[in-house]
């Protein structure tokens, strides 16, 4: 199915334009990362306990509990840190960052006082109560967070390769500096919204990587196989014509990834949105930078080597 056909857009005659906007783009999006991300407990270390109520509870309620939790004769107010609801309005999500003067079983306390304070909502069963506690130590998260790191650079690594060997480097070039630029402005943007860096989200960084990639490798294929037959000459012209042959295509695919995205975002709640929501900026910037940066990148290349 064709949504355009024979379209003889001059995409080519912008690409300047798209530079400068992506340049600036880039730029603040680098400014947004030196502020510092909003790193989750995955790569910073801490707790995070899953709660189940038995009816609707606010989450001010679940605040005004944590206000004052004694201890072993210690006094924590904990009403400040992130507590959200996940699933529905009766499960409750607590998150904390490690802290020094925590003592023994910390976490089990903080159970044991909301399900004291808070008993009218809370089920008989007090193993009902408790969904999950998961603890990670800073020195887990920094490693995770290396690890996340080499990932990516892994990734795009073994894509120069690839790319060299399947068409030529000047290909691999753009294509690389495509996803390199989708990864710092979603960065960007990411750091902008203050949504949390989880090891779900780095997940999505990297299906980014791969759905920018496949978009940029079909028009790379299609300009290829172009270039049989008109060469370098008008070179312009052929990465035009390329890109309005695969543009239906291109077009499909963003669009019903897009209402997949759209639902998890709506419906697929809190744990899962921040996923949807990178995919959601990656879909739309890597389907222009495979038009605008990549091929025009491509173009400035060739002209500089001729």
């Amino acid at each position: 199915m064709e949504i355009l056909k024979n379209t003889k857009i001059n995409f080519m005659a912008a690409r300047n334009v798209g530079f400068i906007v992506s340049s600036v783009c880039f730029v603040l999006s680098l400014f947004m990362l030196l502020s510092g991300l909003n790193l989750g407990i995955d790569f910073r270390g801490g707790t995070m306990i899953g709660l189940n109520f038995s009816e609707d509870v606010e989450i001010q309620e679940v605040r005004a509990a944590m206000q004052s939790i004694s201890i072993e004769g210690q006094e924590f107010d904990l009403s400040a840190e992130e507590i959200k609801h996940f699933g529905n309005s009766t499960n409750v999500m607590i998150k904390f960052k490690v802290r020094d003067d925590a003592p023994e079983n910390f976490e089990q306390e903080i159970v044991n006082h909301l399900y004291q304070k808070m008993n009218e909502k809370v089920p008989e069963d007090k193993n009902n109560f408790i969904l999950s506690i998961d603890t990670v130590s800073p020195k887990i998260g920094s490693e995770l967070s290396g690890k996340a790191l080499w990932s990516i650079i892994s990734a795009l690594g073994l894509i120069l390769f690839y790319i060299s060997i399947r068409f030529e480097f000047k290909f691999a070039i753009g294509a690389i500096l495509a996803l390199v630029h989708d990864i710092i402005i979603t960065l960007g943007i990411f750091s902008l919204t203050g949504y949390e860096i989880t090891l779900g989200t780095v997940a999505a960084f990297l299906t980014i990587v791969g759905y920018s990639l496949n978009d940029t490798i079909v028009i790379l294929d299609r300009i290829r196989e172009n270039m049989k037959s008109s060469g370098t000459v008008l070179f312009e012209a052929t990465i035009n014509k390329s890109i309005n042959q695969s543009l239906s295509r291109t077009l499909i695919t963003s669009l019903t990834t897009l209402l997949v995205i759209v639902v998890l975002i709506y419906a697929g709640g809190e744990i899962i949105r921040p996923f949807a929501f990178t995919m959601l900026v990656g879909v739309i910037i890597g389907t222009y930078s495979s038009i605008y940066i990549a091929s025009g990148l491509l173009v400035s290349l060739y002209k500089s080597s001729n």
